[in-house]
């Protein structure tokens, strides 16, 4: 999965300095949840997070990879992330 949103995204995020990390699909307390983590080589701040979603949103809803419903949840890899 993580490769075919990676594809599907493409380049999209480039001009917001930002690039999918991980993507990950699982329960997340008792909930379906898409999870997808951007880096970037600079911290990243909320405000692009949100112009991210904007655009990968759409492009998930055309992929139509998951059949049942689902939470989509976007977030910034965080500085311990990265240490580790």
């Amino acid at each position: 999965m993580k490769e075919k949103v990676i594809e599907a995204v493409g380049n999209r995020l480039d001009s917001l300095g930002v690039f999918i990390d991980d993507v990950t699909y699982g329960k997340v307390e008792g909930e379906n949840t898409l999870t997808i983590v951007l880096d970037s080589k600079e911290m990243i701040p909320l405000n692009v997070v949100v112009m991210a979603t904007r655009i990968i949103n759409p492009i998930l809803d055309r992929l139509d990879l998951i059949e049942e419903s689902y939470t989509l949840d976007i977030y910034a890899k965080s500085k311990k992330e990265v240490e580790e």
